[in-house]
């Protein structure tokens, strides 16, 4: 039996019977290590050197941002602010929903940080409004997982690391995707709640109430303007941003808002270490994908997959394929890590820009927080809405359509992810 076969066999077992990922990964290591006889000490140098890049201090601090933001009042007005924007409508706090849940994915950089903050505010008032509670999950479930894709994202700036991508431009190349995913998903939000007769209650659309709100929440409209303008305006970087929107949401939400207190203030602060601890996971899987260099996986993979096509549509279709199928138990943050080493030098032969597979990769891994048994935003809804994660994930599945739509699209016209890098910095080299 061969060694790869070994070690796949071994992963999958320790997968199965319940072992935590980074545990699976980290014995699956140590077992590669042992038949290569490769020293132990790999993995401790792996782990030390995985978690050193400064860039990767953004995560907890943007967590951090968008929790502050959250208790801080700042959410609530944006919600508000989408509230006045939409009007009276079938569908209308659905719409409110998605749309809030766009403008907060812009601080929070977090799929379930974004459901969390949405959903624990709309989905009580979709319950009185009527709406089926499994819809209504399914709703934020499918629209928090736009925190992984606008930015600022954590999933960007982990595939930026590993890839060695610019995170700068990652960030840029995220908005006109997430734009799309975001109508796709309000046209389905609006046509489900059409048919069944959802919401329509309060007022219609008018200048003065929407104007009010936007100068209430004129500070919650202020943060990703300060923040992704300062990134871009070449005030700051990424990271310094995300210690800058720390700062703002403490300033906003204890002397403008005066919402925040010591009390919430710890609790974010325990919510964001428990959230970050994901990162446990990047020492062994970082040093797993390094060793699938010595048994020569991504030649193996290149030489697979362009024995059977090598028109670059279809290269990514099969690869997105694979990865919403592995997105089903794995997490996200593995499975960027991972997998990035073995499918990035493959589709760059094939022409296809790094900036371009970064988007592509994080809608998949969208459509893995919207799928059982892992389905990390399904398992926020379920607790936010009351019900079944079982029930959710059969709600979500329009939704899981749409961004299915939004991948293909990218693959057909990849040019709707490197329009807005290339015009800001320049064609890549």
């Amino acid at each position: 039996m061969s060694p790869l076969l070994i070690l796949v066999i071994a992963f999958v077992i320790l997968t199965i019977i319940g072992v935590p990922l980074f545990a699976s990964v980290g014995l699956t290591t140590l077992l590669a290590l042992y038949l290569i006889d490769i020293p132990y000490t790999l993995m401790a140098q792996t782990g030390y050197s995985s978690l050193t890049p400064f860039p990767l201090l953004t995560i907890p601090l943007f967590v951090l941002a968008g929790r502050l933001m959250e208790v801080g009042g700042m959410a609530n007005r944006m919600i508000n602010i989408a509230t006045n924007l939409v009007g009276a409508y079938r569908g209308s706090m659905g719409l409110v929903s998605v749309f809030a849940s766009m403008l907060f994915a812009a601080l929070s950089g977090s799929g379930p940080a974004t459901t969390a903050a949405i959903g624990s505010v709309t989905v009580p008032e979709m319950k009185r409004q009527g709406y089926d509670v499994p819809f209504a999950g399914a709703i934020v479930a499918s629209a928090g997982a736009l925190g992984s894709l606008i930015p600022p994202s954590n999933l960007l700036i982990i595939y930026g690391l590993v890839s060695d991508t610019s995170i700068p431009r990652l960030f840029l190349a995220g908005v006109i995707p997430g734009i799309i995913v975001t109508l796709l998903l309000m046209v389905v939000t609006y046509i489900i709640s059409r048919r069944r007769g959802y919401g329509g209650e309060g007022a219609p659309f008018s200048w003065g109430p929407f104007l009010r709100a936007a100068w209430d929440g004129k500070w919650s409209i202020g943060a990703p303007i300060l923040i992704l303008g300062g990134i871009y305006g070449g005030a700051f970087t990424p990271t310094e941003a995300a210690g800058v929107a720390v700062f703002y949401s403490l300033f906003v939400g204890l002397f403008i808002y005066r919402e925040l207190t010591l009390k919430k203030v710890i609790a974010a602060l325990r919510f964001t270490a428990l959230l970050t601890g994901i990162l446990i996971l990047i020492s062994p899987t970082l040093a797993f994908g390094q060793l699938t260099a010595f048994y020569d996986v991504p030649t193996a993979v290149q030489q697979g997959i362009t024995s059977i096509t090598q028109n670059p549509m279809l290269v990514l279709l099969l690869i997105g394929i694979f990865y919403i199928f592995i997105g089903t138990f794995m997490e996200s943050l593995a499975q960027i890590v991972l997998f990035t080493a073995v499918f990035l030098p493959l589709v760059s032969s094939l022409g296809v820009d790094p900036v371009m597979f970064g988007i592509f990769t994080v809608i998949t891994c969208e459509i893995g927080f919207l799928t059982p048994p892992l389905g990390a935003n399904l398992t926020v809804a379920a607790r936010i809405s009351g019900v079944s994660i079982e029930r959710i994930s059969v709600a979500v599945l329009p939704f899981i359509l749409a961004y299915v739509v939004g991948m293909l699209l990218l693959i057909v016209f990849p040019e709707l992810t490197v329009a807005l890098p290339n015009w800001l910095y320049g064609a890549a080299k």
